[in-house]
């Protein structure tokens, strides 16, 4: 599936759409506007970027007069459940969430929709229900394009080729995963199937390369059974990493193997989220790329979308096409990516204001 592409300024820009016909309606006598709860449930704590997300959408809704309850469920499907039905008890008037697993909330969605609690998917579209309202999140069918360019741009800097490349993938329980392996595949197959590119193991099935939960535990073991099943003395050139954590896992495997040291070179490894240990890993010339997702605009958006509901509006969105979940099409804001390396790191990370140039050494 492509997605349509739409450029998002930094004022967001955006046209108006109206949600399905499951939009809740906002009741203000009920206490629905300024000093409502609102509920967040993040996935963990064990990846920096989920708890930058929970503490500046939590902020970022205080400012606007909200209280908040926010919850992280450390990868725990029944403890998330568990926190939304909490929230549902306390009498929240609006929940966003970041999920576990999209498929497998749809009884508390249903609690939800009965009380007339509107919902906000978080970056990881809510599956499989009707009782969602809006999606928040970036191009992640882009996001995979972008990673696929940037593993040939720093294959190039290795010569003619053809290259040995593997590739892995995000949890399978997450629909954003399929988004991201798909758009980076639509520009490796081609490649793959002229020969420019040799996935040298044959592993090239979605679930198969899957890593679930994003583990980079998993990513590590899966990398070191590759390296010992399947090259011997051939080498790896690149690596397809979805995630910035996953790239940890594979560049640790490497390294045990002896890449990096004795001459052998590092393979060109992606990743996503521009997380702080990754990014000084691009700095020393490990991990080539990341994919930077600039959270504060992800957190402004979710935010003034619960705003605008909880007055009783409609959000802005820029797709009402592409975000299927199996039951409707979820209206959604989708952010732009931008692919990050060592050549504009600063500029990107520092000068944006994201990260210190202390926080990079």
């Amino acid at each position: 599936m492509r997605l349509v592409r739409i450029a998002v300024t930094t004022a967001l820009a955006v046209s108006l759409a109206a949600c399905g016909s499951t939009e809740k309606t906002v009741d203000q006598q009920t206490g629905s506007g300024e000093g409502a709860l609102v509920g967040i449930t993040m996935p963990t704590r064990s990846s920096e970027r989920w708890v930058r997300d929970g503490d500046s959408l939590k902020k970022s809704l205080e400012a606007k007069g909200y209280k908040v309850d926010l919850q992280y469920a450390e990868d725990s499907i029944p403890t998330q459940a568990n926190q939304i039905e909490n929230q549902i008890t306390q009498k929240a008037k609006l929940l966003i969430i970041a999920s576990i697993d999209g498929k497998s909330l749809s009884s508390q969605l249903q609690q939800a929709a009965d009380a007339k609690i509107p919902v906000i998917s978080y970056d990881r579209l809510l599956l499989n229900t009707p009782n969602v309202d809006y999606y928040a999140t970036f191009d992640n069918y882009k996001v995979g394009v972008q990673q696929a360019n940037s593993l040939l741009a720093g294959l190039k800097t290795k010569g003619e080729g053809p290259f040995n490349i593997e590739l892995f993938a995000g949890s399978s329980d997450d629909n954003n995963a399929t988004f991201f392996f798909n758009g980076a595949m639509s520009v490796l197959q081609p490649l793959i199937d002229q020969g420019k590119l040799v996935v040298k193991s044959g592993q090239k099935d979605f679930n198969t390369v899957a890593i679930l939960r994003w583990d980079p535990a998993t990513a590590q073991r899966r990398m070191e059974d590759l390296l010992t099943s399947t090259y011997g003395s051939a080498k790896v050139d690149g690596v397809l990493s979805p995630f910035d954590g996953i790239s940890i896992g594979i560049i640790s495997a490497l390294g045990s193997n002896g890449y990096g040291t004795g001459g052998q070179a590092l393979p060109i490894v992606t990743g996503q989220d521009a997380q702080v240990a990754s990014v000084k890993s691009i700095i020393k010339g490990e991990q080539y790329s990341t994919i930077f997702k600039d959270l504060r605009q992800l957190t402004d958006v979710a935010a003034k979308m619960a705003d605008s509901l909880l007055k009783g509006g409609k959000p802005e969105v820029n797709n009402t096409t592409d975000y299927d979940n199996g039951v409707k099409v979820v209206p959604s804001f989708l952010l732009q990516p931008v692919p990050v390396d060592k050549a504009n790191y600063q500029k990107e990370l520092v000068e944006s204001g994201y990260y210190t140039a202390d926080q990079l050494k």
